[in-house]
């Protein structure tokens, strides 16, 4: 009888040593994925900010492809010709001679990508329905185009033509564009080598 005490009494030790074990190791997983958590928050926006400058050096890739597209389409003379349009828009769209250049372009050189890009150069600097007009000819006609630093065209004229129309109180029209910018552009970048869609944040 007294043995079957004191094997009782040591399998009810053991029993509670392997809880006090159990607990333990508990309470260590416990602290651990905690600081997993803190490290993941702490990483995360290094892994972002990472991510997005490997986006940018693949906007800047795709840029090259499409101005070197341009010398398919047209000899050098003309290269030099649309070069030298557009930096007289650049310098002082206002202009008469910057007028002039855009109307060039438009006539002459219409598959160009410096075209697309004064568009959307001077649907950013003009007003009213003018404004518009530039914006809505940049998507509609030259959207693939692209600034050297990756901008694309198209995904960057419908944000200023979003922001625009919410102004206008078209709020409806300025959400659709801004959907379009994150479903179909969510690799665009603006000139400051932000994603697109850190901007729509607050706008919606």
């Amino acid at each position: 009888m007294k043995k079957w005490i004191l094997m009782a009494a040591l399998m009810a030790g053991l029993s509670a040593g392997a809880r006090a074990d159990d607990g333990i190791l508990l309470q260590r997983i416990v602290s651990l994925e905690s600081r997993l958590t803190e490290l993941e928050a702490k990483l995360a926006p290094v892994l972002e900010e990472e991510r997005v400058k490997g986006v940018v050096k693949q906007q800047k890739a795709l840029a090259r492809e499409r101005m070197m597209m341009d010398a398919e389409i047209y000899q050098r003379h003309d290269l030099n010709i649309i070069e030298k349009l557009y930096q007289t828009i650049n310098e002082d769209w206002t202009s008469e001679n910057a007028r002039k250049a855009v109307d060039i372009l438009n006539e002459r050189y219409p598959r160009a990508n410096r075209t697309g890009c004064a568009l959307l150069y001077l649907g950013q600097m003009t007003s009213g329905n003018e404004q518009l007009d530039h914006l809505k000819a940049a998507i509609e006609r030259h959207g693939g185009c692209r600034y050297d630093d990756g901008v694309q065209v198209g995904a960057y004229a419908r944000l200023y033509l979003a922001m625009r129309l919410k102004k206008d109180g078209k709020h409806e029209d300025a959400a659709e564009l801004f959907e379009e910018i994150r479903t179909a552009f969510p690799d665009a970048v603006d000139h400051k080598g932000q994603l697109l869609t850190i901007h729509l944040k607050g706008m919606e």
